[in-house]
């Protein structure tokens, strides 16, 4: 459920630089081949984890996210049929409650996954964040779905979650100016994913979850490994 580091990966408009991977050995030697490389990478971007400490001040940073927080059960609410014909929209909590009629309750200690399609267009910057521009430019342009503040209060005080993620580059949706849903939902202790990939192929419940961040001591965010396994019937 994660997508490469490369030259390609989408970061957020105003990170100075990307990815880079610089070559420090790569050939052969009187020994036989041998290959050695850096790299260098902001917190945010590509497939990553947002930790608690990102917009809440004395939350946990990734190194101290315990791992029950990042494994376990999940559901996979699809709300793609809404977003595809509306580049603003924000998860609501009717969304919840349309899944919950069909699928039942959401389960106790339960990490929510949310596919709104966007997962399609990474990482085509311009389909996929609303605009082409990067810098200061492009906060005014930025056009893609997230999770509404309302569904999210929801959540937080209504059903027992470990954690939310989605196929955006955000958790709050692009024309959001004060972060709500990431205040809410950090300020739980409670960590966010974004920029999933294959949410498309996850039903929608009978999935376990292990999402295991780089262990960048005192970090807001890290690189994201995340896996899901299905579980049998």
């Amino acid at each position: 459920m994660s997508h490469s580091y490369d030259s390609a990966t989408l970061y957020w408009p105003n990170n100075i630089k990307g990815f880079e991977h610089i070559t420090e050995a790569e050939g052969n030697t009187p020994f036989g081949y041998y290959s050695s490389y850096r790299f260098c990478t902001p917190e945010h971007g590509g497939t990553h984890l947002d930790a608690p400490i990102h917009f809440a001040e004395n939350k946990l940073t990734v190194d101290q996210i315990p791992l029950s927080s990042l494994t376990g059960e999940a559901v996979m609410i699809d709300v793609s049929h809404h977003v595809l014909a509306d580049r603003d929209y924000q998860v609501g909590v009717q969304d919840i409650e349309n899944w919950e009629k069909d699928y039942g309750r959401i389960p106790e200690n339960t990490i929510i996954l949310f596919r709104t399609g966007y997962g399609q267009f990474y990482p085509d910057r311009e389909k996929y964040f609303g605009t082409q521009k990067t810098g200061a430019a492009a906060i005014p342009e930025l056009h893609f779905p997230g999770i509404s503040p309302a569904a999210t209060q929801w959540l937080v005080e209504n059903r027992n979650i470990k954690a939310l993620g989605l196929d955006t580059p955000s958790l709050d949706y692009g024309q959001s100016q004060e972060f709500t849903t990431h205040r809410i939902l950090l300020g739980r202790n409670k960590p966010g994913f974004e920029n999933l990939a294959n949410l498309d192929r996850l039903p929608a419940k009978g999935i376990y979850i292990v999402a295991l961040p780089m262990k960048i001591a005192k970090s807001s965010g890290a690189p994201l490994r995340i896996i899901a396994t299905l579980k049998s019937s």
